[in-house]
């Protein structure tokens, strides 16, 4: 990546091993760390990596005022390759494994604002459910909490994107060789009679901290049910941003509408 489109101060890029797996990370704009200031973590999408956050990360952090912490999943981009098939439980061992020992494994203990998108959404909320002292604020991009009849369809859409079309030349500038193992290692499990069954509002009750969820209205996974069980389940405040004119990838799409909003959210909240 281009330092010009990292503008930020005192950025770290290095890897480290959590749960026997090598992780690659990125700690952005580490001069705003300071006792009050909380860290914001960024989750990428179920085919996602640090890369395809793109600049948004650094912008925000900018505009807050916090330092923050990008990372590539076990299986994705830099990080080590999957050595073994996922199952269904794929998120919460990111949540409840993964993600803990990589935040104390770096010392970070300052309070947690988690930026999830699409899958990252959703290990943001079973995080912020187990380790809710941890947890400042959540903000989710199109997450899911079950599997819906569009989320199947969506799915099964991308596969034949991926096997006809352009999709896998996108994604191998990010993943590279691991490109098949990181999409079939998502739309297997989808796909899977384990995955259509799959559910995780059981965990949304323990959640304490505010919430934002955001999501196009034309997103092609997840219709606005998925904004509707958080309002239902979860106990804390939650604020809903539903974008007309925008599909799975808001924070790309409707880029300045979400950013504004993430900044007022955090702002509030802090």
């Amino acid at each position: 990546m281009k330092e010009s489109i990292f503008n930020c101060m005192n950025k770290i890029q290095d890897f480290i091993t959590v749960n026997g797996k090598q992780l690659y990370y990125e700690m952005i704009n580490l001069d705003f760390r300071a006792t009050d200031k909380p860290f914001l973590v960024f989750l990428h999408e179920g085919l996602g990596s640090t890369e395809q956050w793109r600049d948004f990360p650094v912008l925000l952090s900018n505009m807050i005022q916090c330092p923050a912490i990008i990372y590539d999943r076990y299986g994705y981009g830099k990080s080590e390759m999957f050595a073994e098939a996922r199952t269904k439980t794929y998120s919460n061992d990111e949540a409840f494994i993964f993600l803990p020992e990589l935040i104390e494994k770096l010392h970070i203990a300052e309070k947690l604002i988690l930026i999830g998108h699409s899958d990252g959404g959703t290990i943001s909320l079973l995080y912020a459910s187990k380790f809710p002292k941890k947890v400042l604020a959540i903000i989710t991009e199109a997450d899911h909490l079950f599997c819906e009849e569009i989320t199947t369809k969506g799915i099964k859409n991308a596969v034949k994107e991926y096997e006809q079309g352009t999709l896998k030349e996108i994604l191998y500038k990010f993943h590279k060789e691991k490109t098949d193992s990181v999409f079939h290692g998502w739309s297997d499990v989808w796909l899977s009679e384990e995955g259509k069954e799959w559910n995780v509002e059981e965990y949304l009750p323990m959640i304490t901290s505010p919430v934002l969820a955001i999501q196009g209205k034309d997103d092609i996974y997840g219709s606005v049910e998925q904004l509707i069980s958080k309002l239902k389940n979860i106990n804390s405040s939650v604020e809903v941003l539903f974008i007309a004119n925008c599909g799975h990838i808001p924070h790309y799409q409707a880029k300045n509408t979400v950013i504004n909003k993430m900044s007022s959210f955090i702002s509030s909240v802090l």
